[in-house]
């Protein structure tokens, strides 16, 4: 779709997750051992919610989140709210992440997939209560349920692959439909499976679950399609793709060389937010696989460790990355979001504030708005 410079994604955007407030954790904590009520829980997490986004406006961003306060991981939060997904603690896909002692639970495929309820549709329905800027709702790819998922018991539940991406993507389509029609125009796909695939060990592990890491890639790139196939054209849909983010680790490492060719070209999102804060995600030479008049949101800032970037390296990368995307078409961003967990990464809510006001900064002066 044709989009303007206040559109999304903005010059100065962010990728969702922020750091989680004592009091909200506190609470999540004390609703889990039953010593406040559902209702009680959902009274901090309104008034965090709003604090946020106050937060987040205070800062001068457009793009506007409720930082994932209602979720305990990204992305299996939102999976499990479909019937036939659930968890099993204790168990991993294959892939660790770098120096954690926990990892994530794995989500397992139990039945077949359908969506009785909504899964998230109230917390975007909050969100926009309480924001007169453009609220953003972020969800995971439906590739991570294939991708972190218990293989064996998808088979079982599915011996037709097909049938599971049809199930799973006739899901999606009907909460982004009742997310269009609460008033959500901006929405992200959260993505690790593409970023991850250009990490030899990643392909390595996925060959041994009897994979073929460009076919996956192939596949993985039909569903978020599938996904987001009927979306209307006054709704912007971008992809963010990273190497994994717990607590200041990361799964996997590799450029984007890998799956370019296949997922920028032919991803139908409108842009795209890419890891490039360190040599982990490579250089910008995979940028000239981007369809021409596609965003990409530089993830030049790191959410991972607080100390904060010059403001000439970040527009010398700048400039480096507009040599294969008109600087037009870029946008700035942190390379993730600040606690894609309910952990958080290693860093303070004023490292938070510090950074994404370098994002604000940095985009007025290279392209004199945010």
């Amino acid at each position: 779709m044709a989009q303007t410079a206040q559109q999304p994604p903005f010059r100065a955007d962010h990728v969702g997750s922020l750091l989680r407030p004592p009091e909200l954790k506190e609470a999540r904590e004390r609703a889990k051992r039953g010593e406040i009520n559902a209702a009680q829980l959902r009274a901090v997490e309104d008034k965090c919610i709003r604090d946020v986004v106050a937060f987040q406006e205070s800062v001068g961003l457009q793009g506007i989140t409720d930082g994932e306060f209602r979720r305990d991981w990204w992305h299996i939060d939102f999976l499990r709210g479909f019937d036939g997904v659930e968890t099993v603690q204790g168990a991993t896909f294959g892939v660790h992440f770098q120096g954690a002692d926990e990892q994530p639970p794995l989500m397992r495929v139990s039945g077949k997939l359908r969506r009785s309820k909504p899964s998230m549709l109230d917390h975007f329905k909050f969100l926009k209560s309480v924001t007169h800027r453009t609220p953003k709702f972020c969800m995971p790819s439906p590739a991570m349920l294939h991708a972190r998922g218990d293989r064996e018991a998808l088979r079982k539940s599915y011996p037709d692959v097909k049938e599971f991406w049809a199930d799973l993507t006739q899901a999606y389509r009907e909460e982004i439909r009742d997310l269009y029609q609460a008033g959500c125009r901006y929405l992200q796909i959260d993505d690790t499976t593409v970023a991850m695939m250009g990490d030899p060990k990643v392909q390595e592990t996925f060959r041994k679950l009897g994979d073929e890491p460009r076919k996956d890639t192939e596949m993985y790139t039909d569903a978020v399609n599938a996904a987001i196939r009927d979306v209307p054209d006054d709704m912007t849909v971008a992809i963010h793709t990273c190497r994994g983010n717990f607590m200041s680790t990361w799964l996997a490492s590799g450029s984007y060389d890998f799956v370019a060719e296949i997922a920028f070209s032919r991803l139908d999102v409108d842009g795209f937010f890419l890891e490039y804060d360190t040599e982990r995600a490579g250089g910008f030479e995979p940028l000239r696989h981007v369809p021409r008049g596609k965003k990409v949101v530089l993830g030049l800032v790191s959410s991972k460790f607080p100390a904060l970037e010059k403001k000439d390296d970040l527009k010398r990368r700048i400039e480096a990355a507009a040599k294969f995307v008109p600087l037009e078409n870029l946008c700035l961003s942190p390379q993730c979001g600040f606690s894609s967990t309910h952990h958080g990464n290693k860093m303070t809510e004023d490292d938070q504030r510090r950074k994404l006001a370098l994002v604000l900064e940095v985009a007025r002066e290279v392209w004199g708005s945010a």
